[in-house]
Formats: C-alpha cells, sequence, structure tokens
C-alpha cells in the first residue's frame, strides 16, 4: 500500500482537510487511496531549499556483473562524508535501462536503508506506465523524498497531449514530489514548457532536471516556473542554476563530490562560489583524460578514491582500460597535489 512522505510543507491546509474529509485520519486514508490533494494546495518540491547538490550515484555491480549492495552502500557513505545534500538514485549515471524491474527495487530499497539524512530521489520511469508505476509506488512506500520520472522512451517525440495522460496517471496514485526528466538527446523525448503548464495544477510537481545541454531553453524553463525546482543536469549551467537559486542534480558529484559541496556550502554562506568552481572544474579536467565520464572508468576512479575493489558496469559498457587506468592514476595524484 502506497504511502506519502510529508517533510516540508503538506500538502493539504488543516482546514480543507478537514472540509474535505472530516479530519487528519481521514485524509490519511484518502491519500493512501489515490485521491489527489485539492487544487490550489501548497507546492511540495521535496526539500525545505532548492539550492541543493544531488550527485546521480552509480550503481555498482561486483565482477559478475551483479548489483552489489555492500559496495553500494559505502557509495553512500562516500556521498554523506563528502557533503552532498542528497543522491539521485538509478539515473542515467546509475544505468538504470540495464537493470530489471526486481533488481531496481532492491537497488532503490538499499540506497532508502542507508539514506545517512541525505534527500534521495529515485528514478522509476521505464517505457510503460504500468512498471512505472510500479516502481515509482515502491520508492513512495520505502521512504523516497522525491521521484525523478524519465518520459517512457524508444517513441520518439510523442505528442504533448500522451505525455500529459502518462505523467497525470502518476501524479494521480502516487503523491511524494515528482519531477520530470528532460534528457532528449538520450530518451527522444522531450520536456516541454506546455507538459509542465498541463501539470501545473498537480501540488507535487516539484521539477525537473535539465541533463540538456540548450542554455536558452534552460533559462526559459526557469523563467516560465520559477516556483518550481528547475535543477541543472549539466556542469555548464551550474552558475546559472546558482544565480536563479535552483539546484543541481550532477554526475560530476560522483568524482568530486567534496569540490562541489564547496561550491554549495560557500553559495549558502554569502561568499564567492566560483573560486570553489574554478577549482572542480580543474580537478574535473586532470581525469577527463581517463574518460571518466563512461561507466567502466568512472566506477574504477569512484573505487580508487574511495580505496575499495573496483566495481563494474553493465553491458554494452565495456571494463577500463590498461591506459585510462594509468590516466586516472596520473590524475587522481595531481588532484591530491591540487588539494
Amino acid at each position: 500500500m502506497e504511502t506519502t512522505r510529508r517533510e516540508g510543507p503538506g500538502l493539504l491546509t488543516r482546514r480543507e482537510a478537514v472540509g474535505l474529509m472530516g479530519g487528519a485520519v481521514a485524509v490519511t486514508a484518502a491519500m493512501l487511496s489515490g485521491v489527489r490533494p485539492a487544487f490550489g494546495a501548497t507546492r511540495n518540491i521535496g526539500s525545505k531549499i532548492k539550492t541543493l547538490m544531488w550527485p546521480a550515484s552509480v550503481t555498482p555491480c561486483d565482477k559478475n556483473r551483479k548489483f552489489d549492495s555492500a559496495a553500494f552502500v559505502d557509495i553512500l557513505q562516500w556521498f554523506k562524508h563528502n557533503g552532498a545534500d542528497g543522491v539521485v538514485v538509478l539515473g542515467t549515471t546509475g544505468e538504470f535501462p540495464s537493470f530489471s524491474v526486481a533488481e531496481r527495487r532492491l537497488v532503490a530499497e538499499t540506497a532508502l536503508k542507508n539514506k545517512l539524512g541525505m534527500n534521495i530521489i529515485i528514478n522509476p520511469g521505464t517505457p510503460n506506465l504500468p512498471e512505472t508505476l510500479e516502481l515509482a509506488r515502491h520508492a513512495a512506500e520505502h521512504g523516497a523524498d522525491g521521484l525523478l520520472v524519465i518520459p517512457p522512451f524508444y517513441y520518439n517525440n510523442p505528442p504533448v497531449e500522451g505525455l500529459t495522460q502518462y505523467y497525470s496517471a502518476l501524479f494521480d496514485e502516487v503523491h511524494i514530489p515528482i519531477n520530470l526528466y528532460h534528457i532528449p538527446r538520450t530518451s527522444g523525448v522531450p520536456i516541454s514548457t506546455q507538459l509542465l503548464k498541463n501539470l501545473m495544477h498537480y501540488p507535487n510537481l516539484a521539477g525537473i532536471k535539465d541533463s540538456d545541454g540548450n542554455m536558452p531553453e534552460y533559462e526559459a524553463f526557469v523563467a516560465d516556473f520559477p516556483e518550481l525546482n528547475m535543477r541543472t543536469g549539466t556542469l555548464s549551467k551550474l552558475e546559472y542554476a546558482l544565480d536563479h537559486g535552483m539546484g543541481a542534480i550532477l554526475m560530476e558529484g560522483n568524482l568530486f563530490c567534496k569540490q562541489l559541496s564547496e561550491v554549495f556550502a560557500a553559495y549558502h554562506a554569502g561568499k564567492d562560489y566560483h573560486a570553489p568552481l574554478a577549482k572542480m572544474r580543474a580537478a574535473e579536467a586532470l581525469l577527463r583524460e581517463g574518460g571518466v565520464y563512461s561507466y567502466g572508468p568512472m566506477k574504477y576512479a569512484l573505487s580508487l578514491q574511495m580505496g575499495v575493489p573496483q566495481t563494474y558496469q553493465r553491458p554494452p559498457f565495456v571494463d577500463v582500460t590498461d591506459a585510462q587506468k594509468a590516466a586516472i592514476k596520473a590524475g587522481l595524484a595531481k588532484m591530491k597535489e591540487m588539494s
């Protein structure tokens, strides 16, 4: 049975709750049974503030390409130790299409049992609505702080009306904060301004992750939906996001979690965050030659940073090469000299 998280503002005011359902107990029963919150209720973005940093976590596998839950717990502890505000689980960096529904439930449960005070967002998206709903309900039941939902992929550029129906079915059934995932170069399905407008009446529409490289489009998203958290999914848009009070979900958070946390710490302290950001970008450049934005090299580099055994990716991606290993080791050594 579905449960809902109530961190931050509630979805119904006390007066609305009494009027609609005759008290808090009845409201809870209605929420569990799938009744949608009243129109105009306080928006729930899933966190107390917008300007948080979520690493888009890898999903570690052992040598046999089986999900390694113990290694994942270590990674979550690594993020916490290095200052992450939250973690996005089973995103693109988490290789979500490479895991079965049953495996994705296990990955989500592992993260949600080991939150360590972090804000955990799960991607339940699949190409079909039944499995997306199943995984979304599962995440809500196990305490996710929010969802990041990629649109149904494979059929490129479906009509906005169809996407509205797809997401509406999700919003009608799951009431934790929901973010839409804009990564059209991979999904083939853009998140449009019109789609967001069609869904704005849902109080738990929290925002988006914009992983496209189109800066004018991102600027328009931020301008058109200031009440949502229009998180950047690319490092190139981070300054614009912070300057406009928005958060970030970044794959760079795996290898540069500490450096990015220092950027956000400076921002929250009212200091110039550009100096730590320049330092982070310099460190990032040192590892780029090792191909660390491919899954095998990224997991290898992360294992070295953490001082733990190497973890692995799933096909169709391949293992880190010896040349990449050498470049990564050299880059990490230079990073150590910089710190």
